[in-house]
């Protein structure tokens, strides 16, 4: 099996915050602020730094590379 970019992997991360954002706006839109509502932002929140950090260490990597190669 391939591994994965951290690019690749903090789009999906970035994404699921996306979604998890969304979902909690319609839960807060319909039912108000309840203990799902908080846990779905909780969530949406350790997926948008997951995926911020995987995007810096991709980057961090390929600037390793590039000094690497001087």
């Amino acid at each position: 099996m391939k591994r994965q970019s951290p690019l690749f992997m903090g789009i999906i991360y970035a994404g699921l915050g996306a979604l998890f954002t969304a979902i909690a706006i319609q839960t807060v839109n319909s039912s108000g602020w309840g203990i799902f509502a908080y846990i779905l932002v909780l969530i949406a929140t350790l997926d948008f730094g997951s995926g911020l950090r995987m995007i810096m260490l991709h980057f961090k990597i390929k600037a390793a590379q590039k000094n690497k190669k001087k």
